[in-house]
């Protein structure tokens, strides 16, 4: 009896640190595990500029442009994302902005055949957003470095975000997501610097960061997975032990 209490009391243990755990988990090697989405972040936040891309592609104009500083227009941006290795994965690209995101608080109705667009501040339906908003901590109006307010999960969320010289990486620049706007294709969504969700000129030049599907470490299993495994492997000790010798 007392070796299937440790064993339940083990799976508990197991399954509540998965509960409370944080959705944000460092893999290692410059690689974040967004568990809530289910994507992968890179941790360096402008790794065209930190890579060398920037500088060796530098130039172009419009929404092909790149800078030395690492931004770059739109068209520009996918294109990085979609030619990046990292980490043995080649299936980087920017993370996506939701247009039908009803968290966010403005809207408006463009008529014809379009579905109601949502924008503004508050938004935590897209990646992007949802990251920054709910993971980061930023609020309206505010850069997202103000952590006046936050939570302990998001004060430790923001210092994941690191470049190869432990330098932090997010800033409250404006970020491209990987959604065109649907109302003019001369446009895209953007994360802007102060927490608003909205499309500008793919021919500006703002902040890339890249993501890819799933997670870096399949291998390692779901902690409700673990929970169940603990629960029949206690099973089968306490039936062995009834077993008459």
């Amino acid at each position: 009896m007392i070796a299937f209490k440790t064993w339940v009391a083990a799976a508990a243990m197991v399954a509540l640190s998965g509960v409370a755990q944080a959705a944000l988990i460092d893999r290692g090697g410059g690689m974040i595990y967004d568990s809530t989405r289910n994507i992968t972040w890179l941790a360096d936040m402008n790794y065209a500029l930190s890579s060398g891309y920037a500088g060796a592609n530098a130039g172009s104009t419009g929404s092909n442009q790149i800078l030395t500083n690492g931004r770059m227009g739109w068209d520009a941006a996918v294109a990085w994302a979609g030619q990046l290795v990292y980490g043995g994965f080649s299936d980087w690209r920017l993370p996506m902005l939701n247009p039908a995101d009803t968290s966010c608080d403005n809207s408006f109705d463009p008529g014809g055949s379009f579905s109601i667009v949502y924008f503004g501040f508050n938004c935590t339906g897209g990646e992007l957003s949802g990251l920054f908003v709910t993971d980061l901590g930023n609020k309206p109006r505010e850069s997202v470095l103000n952590q006046e307010g936050d939570t302990a999960v998001q004060i430790a969320n923001l210092a994941l975000f690191e470049n190869e010289d432990g330098e932090q990486t997010v800033q409250p620049f404006g970020y491209w997501s990987g959604t065109a706007d649907a109302l003019d294709s001369g446009r895209a969504w953007i994360f802007g610097p102060s927490s608003f969700q909205g499309v500008t000129e793919k021919s500006n030049a703002l902040r890339a960061v890249a993501v890819r599907p799933g997670d870096v470490a399949t291998s390692v299993p779901e902690p409700q997975t673990l929970a169940l495994v603990l629960l029949a492997l206690g099973a089968k000790v306490v039936a062995r032990r009834k077993q008459p010798s």
